[in-house]
């Protein structure tokens, strides 16, 4: 990987390409510590040292911002509602004869999706942008541990006023944070949207890395670091595993050339699904929790107490359980959905295509549904085994440290898948380049 970023600094044109994504990562950074207009970024500070990172659920989305949403700044949302309306519209294709038939239209058809996308991610940033700024008004953004005042009232401006230009310019922070991971994906490296999240997770790593060794001490910082290690590498081996069905074409002709008569191969990963089954998971595990906000705070019963101490609390080991199994579900789930065995094989035996040993039609779309399945399996188990890592790092720090542990789990994952497919981009690049030179 290094020598193929030493290898890109070397060539003219990838080195202006990689130095373009190295500005809008700049930019991007220098947007999420900048404070919206409205909130007072002294007790925002303030509230954070107060609760050290006790914010529930929103832990996850605040690492996926680089710290940017508990700060309310204008990127405060970064990159989550674009994430939030293009899985949506994935899960709509399956549904929805006009957009399967954009799908399947190529180039045009892709164009309309992404657009439709973009319009999608703007409605969703309102959305979301209007529920922190609620939170943010009624305490619950820091879970009701901090009294300062984050958006301050009396100013002479009505309240009103100063709530829509806080929502408007969080959205409009969305559109921009869009823009600039759809120009490193034009005119930088690729991946714009994948390169954004990579870059909130990894800024994350040096402060939160060092808030462990001051708590914990050397020795434990050094076992979590070689820990993460394990972990990373464990995670790049079965990212990069798959299973290739072979594919023979059969030769045809058509007028006077001759067509077909070549092998490929169908590349099936062990990890189908990426890191959405854990989002969906998590998502869900927030409701129990949302739940909590509908008791009597003062009062508490016991089907409160129970939710707080079984679905609510990371180290309960029913918490636990259900976070493995819901991770498991989704991943069949979204690989069930994402990948058609009928469909694929419909496509081979249009084109003259069958796997070797077994018939054209039905019965190829049986096997790659068996083989999907068979693979799903340890896919599935990988996924949720490397999510619920944090949980038990959590048993085995403080609570303070995990809630923002950006060493395992998610972001372990997402940052590995990121930086193989950045790299296996540039290489391809530099590839390029090479047979151009000598075929000249």
């Amino acid at each position: 990987m290094l020598s193929a970023f030493l290898s890109a600094f070397r060539t003219p044109d990838l080195r202006k390409k990689l130095l373009f994504t190295v500005g809008i990562i700049a930019i991007y950074r220098l947007g999420a510590t900048v404070p919206s207009p409205g909130v007072s970024y002294g007790n925002v500070q303030k509230c954070l040292e107060a609760v050290e990172g006790s914010t529930g659920v929103l832990n996850l989305l605040d690492l996926f911002s680089g710290g940017a949403l508990l700060q309310l700044s204008i990127f405060a949302l970064g990159i989550m509602p674009y994430i939030t309306a293009s899985i949506i519209l994935q899960l709509l294709t399956v549904v929805i004869p006009r957009l399967e038939q954009l799908r399947k239209e190529g180039q045009a058809g892709q164009a309309k999706i992404t657009q439709y996308t973009r319009y999608l991610t703007l409605g969703l940033g309102v959305l979301q942008a209007s529920a922190f700024v609620a939170l943010a008004r009624s305490g619950q953004l820091f879970n009701n541990m901090c009294n300062e005042e984050i958006i301050p009232t009396g100013t002479g401006i009505p309240d009103w006023l100063t709530l829509s230009i806080l929502v408007m310019t969080m959205t409009a922070g969305t559109g921009m944070v869009m823009w600039l991971g759809e120009l490193i994906t034009d005119r930088g490296v690729g991946n714009g949207m994948s390169v954004l999240i990579f870059t909130s997770i990894a800024a994350r790593l040096p402060s939160e890395g060092w808030r462990i060794k001051e708590s914990q001490g050397w020795w434990k910082f050094l076992l979590v670091i070689a820990l993460v290690l394990v972990v990373i590498t464990a995670v790049t081996f079965i990212e990069q595993a798959q299973r290739r069905i072979p594919v023979q074409y059969a030769k045809r002709m058509i007028g006077r050339r001759m067509y077909g008569g070549t092998s490929t191969y169908i590349p099936l990963k062990v990890n189908q699904a990426g890191v959405i089954p854990v989002i969906f998971g998590s998502s869900l595990l927030y409701l129990p929790q949302l739940a909590l906000q509908f008791f009597d705070q003062n009062d508490p019963g016991k089907t409160q107490a129970w939710i707080q101490n079984n679905l609510v609390d990371p180290t309960s080991p029913i918490y636990i359980a259900v976070y493995f199994l819901l991770i498991v579900f989704f991943t069949y789930f979204y690989v069930s959905i994402t990948f058609n065995p009928t469909e694929v094989a419909d496509n081979m035996k249009k084109y003259g295509g069958f796997v070797p040993g077994i018939r054209p039609g039905k019965p190829t779309a049986d096997y790659l549904d068996f083989i999907l399945s068979r693979i799903t399996l340890p896919g599935s188990l990988y996924l949720a085994t490397i999510s619920i890592l944090p949980n038990f790092f959590f048993i085995w720090l403080d609570r303070q440290q995990y809630l923002n542990f950006p060493f395992g789990g998610v972001a372990v994952l997402i940052m590995v898948g990121v930086a193989l497919e950045t790299s296996k981009q540039i290489e391809s690049q530099l590839m390029q380049r090479n047979y151009e030179g000598f075929l000249r």
